[in-house]
């Protein structure tokens, strides 16, 4: 019978679904393909389909799945625990969580057949958590590195118009900046590359009121840029107020994919899964 289904299957024309990582292990769904459209209709600049990875033998991300338009920023939402820097490092192709099954597709490449190198090449543009500044390096040392080899993107002029704090600070070295200087630091060493896709884990974390309200001043001007972004916060209504749209995790998995007022709107959906 499965014999005779491939031969109606070949006949008819359709196309043999290639295998993914992890196959013999999943039964989730595996699409073969790249996706196309988003469920608005238009084209997916990104997608992320049915994403398994894993710490050692602990199962983080369990079966995430969402696609973006171009120029869209959203919101990775969920609770401590919930995976949202573990999708964001999946999606970045770091080493750890290491992807065992799914697909993850920028502009129409295949990102989830390549290593975190070779996506930072393509454009995928991560700010972790901890900033990574390095240290003996100035903070235009710090700029320039990232230029080191191409695909270049923001001069460093221009990234000193974004953040004139980093241009009175350019000689001093980058590790002895503020929490939020080295923040400003670290995006803008994303932007000096060719950035398709910003990753932004936490950029809120640690820092004063009065230099959050500095940092969304420039993540707004990015948005107005048009840069799609995905941006990981426990500051949830401050980032849903600056996202298009808002994607909940729980658990490793996706529980809510909609507009962002929708979540600022609904009480009940942010008490459990947000606890706000």
């Amino acid at each position: 019978m499965n014999a005779a289904k491939s031969s109606t299957r070949a006949q008819a024309g359709e196309a043999k679904p290639h295998k993914l990582m992890g196959d013999a292990q999943f039964k989730g769904r595996a699409p073969g393909t790249k996706p196309t459209t988003t469920k608005g209709g238009q084209s997916a600049f990104f997608s992320c389909w049915d994403l398994h990875a894993y710490y050692g033998e602990s199962y983080i991300v369990q079966g995430v799945s969402f696609d973006i338009r171009e120029g869209e920023i959203v919101a990775l939402l969920g609770r401590n625990g919930a995976g949202k820097t573990s999708t964001l490092r999946t999606i970045a192709r770091v080493d750890s969580p290491a992807l065992k099954h799914g697909e993850i597709w920028l502009d129409h490449k295949p990102l989830h057949e390549m290593q975190a190198h070779a996506a930072s090449r393509y454009g995928i543009g991560l700010v972790p958590e901890d900033r990574r500044i390095i240290q003996g390096l100035s903070v235009e040392e710090n700029l320039k590195l990232a230029q080191i080899a191409p695909p270049h993107g923001w001069s460093i002029d221009r990234i000193y118009e974004l953040f004139p704090r980093l241009g009175e600070r350019r000689r001093q070295e980058g590790t002895t900046l503020s929490g939020g200087e080295q923040q400003m630091l670290a995006i803008g060493r994303a932007l000096a590359r060719d950035v398709k896709l910003l990753l932004l884990d936490e950029p809120y974390e640690g820092l004063a009121p009065v230099i959050v309200k500095e940092i969304e001043k420039t993540l707004e001007q990015i948005k107005g840029l048009g840069m799609t972004t995905v941006i990981v916060e426990q500051n949830a209504i401050a980032a849903l107020h600056l996202a298009d749209r808002a994607i909940i995790l729980d658990m490793g998995q996706v529980v809510f994919d909609g507009v962002s007022q929708e979540v600022l709107d609904n009480a009940e959906l942010r008490q459990q899964y947000l606890a706000i």
